[in-house]
């Protein structure tokens, strides 16, 4: 009986731990808190949007909530345990104890997955994406692209400017006729991401949210220079990039033409038009993303012959 009725909470009870700051907490929690337009996400899921502090979404798993639910789902708590644990944020803590959250397990070393002995795998997977045959050497020789000896994964690197590797993105190569594996290597700095080399020579960056979106605009447009790859919609690489070379002062934005995408686009428009930059908006004719607009380009022109 004195569970149930410690299960029961008063209606500003309820109204406290709903209207939590979510940027707030979740900084509290241990996330890496960022701020993308008018929304906050984190370094951690960066598919994650927290919109008036108070509501939170995350479009990799199309759900959200409030505070309590974030406890619910990221942190394994039950209802009741959820608000108590809010309640104690608040200094509003009834006067039993209540379990802690399960502690953000601390960021572990980055290194890069062993290397294959060849890149086989990669570059047809990679052909059959419609990407032509020399970008993918561009990237091979650059040192940003490699196939994993043990799940035969493309490895996308990022570099920082001494050229030292912060970052691995994988995907599979076996996910032509379904969603396949996606993922960071261990220990990934998201602030460092994936870029081409710079050119300095140019005042312009291309932004993509993946490596692959990248190297399809490559196919289109061979004389492309500068361009990053965000790997997610978290704009950090992006702010790396910046901060690293001055002399860029205009940013095409090619996301995704999904809804996540152009709505990532239209807050990063807003963003980095306030810091000074000249930003456009660029998206693919037709398809979702670059890649898709690529391969129906490809397929219309065999059509045709």
């Amino acid at each position: 009986m004195a569970s149930e009725i410690r299960n029961r909470f008063t209606d500003t009870e309820m109204q406290i731990a709903r209207e939590t700051d979510l940027p707030e907490l979740l900084s509290h929690l241990g996330y890496q808190v960022k701020r993308v337009g008018r929304f906050h996400t984190t370094a951690e899921m960066d598919s994650l949007r927290i919109k008036d502090r108070r509501t939170w979404f995350r479009y990799s798993q199309n759900t959200g909530g409030d505070a309590i639910t974030f406890l619910q789902q990221f942190c394994g708590k039950s209802f009741p345990e959820a608000v108590e644990y809010l309640l104690t944020f608040h200094g509003k803590a009834r006067d039993a104890p209540i379990p802690q959250p399960k502690p953000i397990s601390p960021k572990q070393e980055f290194s890069l997955p062993p290397r294959n002995a060849d890149d086989r795998r990669v570059f047809a997977y990679l052909r059959k994406r419609g990407i032509a045959a020399q970008v993918i050497r561009q990237f091979l020789n650059a040192g940003l692209l490699y196939e994993d000896a043990v799940h035969h994964n493309c490895v996308f690197v990022g570099r920082d400017e001494s050229g030292q590797a912060k970052y691995a993105g994988l995907r599979g190569t076996y996910d032509l006729d379904s969603p396949g594996f996606k993922g960071d290597a261990t220990g990934s700095d998201k602030n460092t991401a994936f870029s081409l080399p710079h050119d300095p020579r140019s005042d312009l960056v291309l932004v993509f949210e993946a490596p692959i979106d990248l190297m399809s605009y490559l196919t289109l447009h061979r004389d492309t220079t500068n361009a990053v790859a965000l790997c997610g919609l978290y704009d950090g690489a992006l702010q790396t990039y910046l901060q690293a070379h001055p002399e860029i002062r205009r940013i095409a934005l090619c996301l995704d033409a999904d809804e996540p995408g152009q709505k990532a686009a239209q807050q990063l428009q807003e963003k980095y038009q306030l810091q000074g930059y000249a930003v456009t908006v660029e998206k693919p004719r037709c398809g979702k993303d670059w890649n898709e607009y690529l391969q129906r380009k490809i397929c219309s022109r065999e059509r045709g012959r």
